[in-house]
């Protein structure tokens, strides 16, 4: 279940979606789980619950207009009512119901073929090619063709778009007035799909990641193939990974710190799977980011360690929580990150844009997730010059010319202040 939320008022500034959807969710998860599969002498205390379920989302109705998540749960209240035949008046307290033994609950053995990806979809072919695409810190792209990007895009900007599933992340300011921004919240859709899933969707924000779908359920629904579609959470309130075997397809979310990273592995057959390719032009994962939204990482990299060393005030960067140098912050990087790639090197630019340490965090757990999820292991890790490197060979330090004319222009603006 997703961590209890905690208000809406923010540090630094930001505040929460005053739609509290998902805390509706995940109350009526906890009221029910393991209860999918009722006798009849459990369902007046279903009902319950449910009538639970639809006075809170009543209660933030006003709040929650265009919220996906929000409509999803409203349809689902009412497709459930009418399952278990529950009445719309009665009693609305929360009784915690009976849970099944561990392995009882909506396990089905007998799913049909279709609804695993690797037996349909490739019954007669080669076996099918993966590929990555990952969102963390500041926030970085790193796209199913290995592009790694880093971008402002603020508010909310479409990850995936295909014929399976749609992702959407928002971004929001880490200070006020800072061009910095991280994600605060994600929403995933998984479409409806022949008779494995129905249409499910998965929304997570700021201090809440809930183990569920906004419906409560954890798994595709009651079509045949329904646990070709599961979530499984890693640990509370920091770490879910989501299992699409009908598309073989995997997603991890993590909270860490106060945003939220986003990882997917993917097969190239469902990443390209568009009705329209001309339409995709942000499809942030296969197309990446709009050249008006990208930062010159390597020009301002600079620009940061002069700022760093040197502590310059001025109207452009407000000061961070905590303040750190260029050297704290590559010393601290390399704690989590001992190879200077570019999951690295973007570690050291957040901490000096942010001063907030999850931020390296966040780029140590984004490579721990690449290294679980990439298909190519020679393609780990990423450089400045990846062109130039031999395939799975760890660059020497010859191939970061723009760290060492960052060094160089340090020392320069060292010398030239000295002589002011």
């Amino acid at each position: 279940m997703g961590t209890p939320a905690r208000g809406t008022t923010k540090a630094s500034g930001n505040v929460t979606s005053p739609c509290k959807i998902l805390k509706c969710n995940s109350e009526f998860w906890a009221a029910t789980s393991g209860s999918h599969h009722l006798g009849a002498e459990e369902a007046p205390e279903f009902c319950t619950a449910l009538r639970a379920y639809a006075h809170c989302t009543r209660r933030t109705a006003r709040t929650c207009r265009g919220d996906l998540a929000y409509h999803s749960a409203v349809h689902g209240i009412d497709d459930l009512m009418v399952q278990h035949n529950c009445s719309k008046d009665g009693p609305t307290s929360q009784p915690r119901l009976r849970t099944l033994p561990p392995g009882d609950s909506q396990e089905r053995s007998d799913s049909p073929e279709i609804c695993h990806y690797e037996k349909s979809f490739h019954k007669h072919s080669a076996t099918p090619n993966y590929t990555h695409c990952g969102l963390f810190g500041d926030p970085h792209l790193r796209t199913f063709t290995d592009t790694f990007q880093t971008c402002k895009v603020q508010g909310a900007w479409p990850l995936i778009d295909n014929n399976y599933l749609n992702v959407q992340v928002t971004n929001t300011p880490v200070l006020p007035g800072s061009s910095a921004t991280a994600t605060s919240k994600l929403t995933i859709i998984f479409k409806s799909f022949q008779e494995c899933v129905d249409q499910k969707v998965y929304q997570a924000e700021m201090d809440e990641l809930p183990a569920a779908f906004a419906d409560g359920s954890k798994n595709g629904g009651d079509k045949h193939g329904a646990n070709s579609l599961k979530i499984t959470e890693k640990v509370s309130g920091q770490h879910i990974e989501i299992q699409a075997k009908y598309i073989g397809t995997t997603i991890v979310v993590r909270q860490v710190g106060r945003y939220l990273t986003f990882a997917v592995r993917m097969p190239e057959e469902v990443v390209n799977a568009v009705e329209d390719r001309d339409s995709q032009g942000l499809y942030l994962c296969l197309r990446g980011c709009p050249l008006n939204q990208q930062i010159d990482f390597q020009a301002i990299r600079s620009a940061q360690a002069t700022e760093g060393r040197t502590r310059r005030k001025g109207p452009s960067l407000p000061a961070p929580p905590e303040a750190f140098t260029y050297e704290t912050a590559t010393a601290k990087c390399r704690e989590k990150l001992p190879v200077e790639d570019l999951y690295f090197q973007s570690c050291v630019f957040d901490l000096l844009t942010t001063g907030d340490i999850n931020f390296m965090l966040a780029a140590y757990y984004a490579f721990e997730d690449v290294k679980m999820l990439h298909s190519n292991k020679d393609k780990l890790h990423l450089y400045e010059r990846t062109r130039d490197l031999a395939t799975g060979n760890m660059a020497p330090m010859g191939t970061y010319p723009t760290l060492w004319v960052a060094v160089a222009l340090l020392c320069l603006s060292q010398c030239w202040l000295c002589l002011l």
